[in-house]
């Protein structure tokens, strides 16, 4: 029997608002940070089990308070047990009367339930010697459905329709993985749309986005119109008419603003418009949807859980699905959100860039195409070419697509030097010489 013997979390951010990466309508000068969770264990291996929750700066110690608070629910704990019925971890979690009651099941102490869920995850992919994507695949459709609460979604997915659609994928399971293994998962890229950067460097890096084989790029929009329309413009005539362009207004707009906004900029031949409107409001991103058709409307990195998930599905709200590897509890929940898109025949592009979220959702969509929908077409997992480095293993991105990652685990792992030298506020990085230069 071996113990989980402790939680340590870690402030890591990085000074991303110093060059203007990731700046959107939004968010003009984020800090891209983790709140960074290690699970260790007595086991004589010495394996431990790493997780984050995303942020973009103040505030990432709230969400490391957080993490912390969940020590007294698995310190001392039998790994074995805890490992082997993950659907009854995540429950335990996520059920507790009074951490939920922070919530229900939304806000920073949900995310914070994720980073524990997946630093388990990652944990238990290591401990099996796989990478995570090949750990759930490899799973029975029976196992899956045990990872996976269905309180609130019976409604619009039941226990028996979620086997079916995993039954129904498991014919043809290794003849796409050899498929992904000598084509890898599509991605599409944001790294040339932030919205502080010039038009010179738009061009430029929309350049090289077309002559790294991306087939989709991504422009955040919303503050003015007029430069909205100059950018699209500019980047419209570096990649041609073959090569997608999706906007991203990261929830600027109120409905009829997003629908007048959304038709001007529409000569552009629109891949999708992104979160429009208010992230929470179902009603207005189905209006939207309704009212600017054909255009999809993309949205979910800020989806607080599997039931506003559903409502979005039920109303038509969203055309491309748009899941997030830590804003809701973990790999246990987004399992079940693969499900229900399966169930109403939408596409995934999962949300990525960050800190990590590129290393980590490329295991949920390659587990999605192997093992859920089967699908590829149409899909494509974002990515944005900063923070890599800072991985165990970074993503191995080429020819406008994800290879698959090979090192046992989930993805999350920061080496020790990042750690060290990005700890928030006494890491080398955030010196006073250090913000100067």
């Amino acid at each position: 029997m071996s113990l989980i013997t402790g939680m340590k979390t870690i402030d890591v951010r990085f000074p991303t608002s110093r060059e203007l990466d990731g700046s959107d309508a939004m968010n003009p000068d984020p800090d891209y940070s983790a709140a960074y969770l290690v699970i260790s264990t007595d086991d004589a291996d010495g394996l431990e089990g790493h997780g984050f929750v995303f942020t973009i700066g103040r505030g990432n110690d709230v969400q490391a308070a957080a993490i912390q608070a969940l020590e007294p629910f698995l310190v001392g704990l039998d790994v074995e047990q805890v490992l082997g019925d993950m659907g009854k971890t995540w429950r335990d979690l996520v059920h507790d009367s009074q951490l939920r009651w922070l919530g229900p099941e939304k806000g920073v102490m949900h995310m914070a339930i994720g980073a524990a869920v997946n630093a388990l995850w990652d944990l238990k992919a290591k401990r099996a010697g796989l990478p995570l994507w090949e750990l759930l695949s490899a799973m029975t459709p029976e196992e899956l459905v045990d990872l996976v609460d269905f309180r609130y979604l019976s409604d619009a997915l039941t226990r028996e329709e979620a086997l079916e659609i995993l039954r129904a994928a498991e014919p043809g399971k290794q003849g796409r993985r050899a498929l992904l293994l000598e084509q890898g998962y599509p991605a599409y890229t944001t790294t040339p749309g932030w919205l502080g950067y010039s038009d010179a460097k738009l061009t430029r890096l929309a350049t090289e986005a077309v002559e790294q084989g991306f087939s989709q790029i991504k422009l955040k929009v919303g503050a003015d119109l007029h430069d909205d329309i100059r950018r699209l413009r500019t980047a419209r005539a570096v990649v041609g008419p073959d090569i997608k362009i999706a906007i991203d207004a990261n929830q600027r707009w109120d409905v009829e603003q997003a629908v007048e906004w959304v038709k001007a900029l529409a000569e552009f031949d629109i891949a999708w418009v992104e979160e429009p409107t208010s992230p929470d409001d179902v009603l207005a991103h189905a209006r939207i949807a309704k009212a600017i058709a054909p255009i999809p409307v993309a949205t979910g990195e800020h989806c607080q859980n599997r039931i506003l998930f559903k409502q979005f599905l039920q109303a038509d709200a969203l055309q491309v699905l748009q899941l997030d590897a830590s804003r809701v509890a973990g790999v246990n929940e987004n399992i079940s959100i693969l499900l229900l898109a399966a169930k109403f025949g939408v596409r995934v592009c999962p949300h990525a860039g960050g800190v990590g979220l590129c290393e980590a959702v490329q295991h949920l969509s390659m587990f999605d195409f192997l093992a859920v929908s089967g699908q590829r077409k149409d899909r494509y997992i974002e990515f944005v070419d900063h923070l890599h480095e800072h991985f165990l293993e970074p993503i191995d991105v080429h020819d406008g697509a994800y290879w698959p990652p090979k090192l046992p685990g989930a993805g999350y792992e920061i080496t020790a030097g990042t750690l060290s030298d990005y700890e928030f506020p006494i890491g080398m990085v955030w010196q006073p010489q250090s913000v100067e230069a």
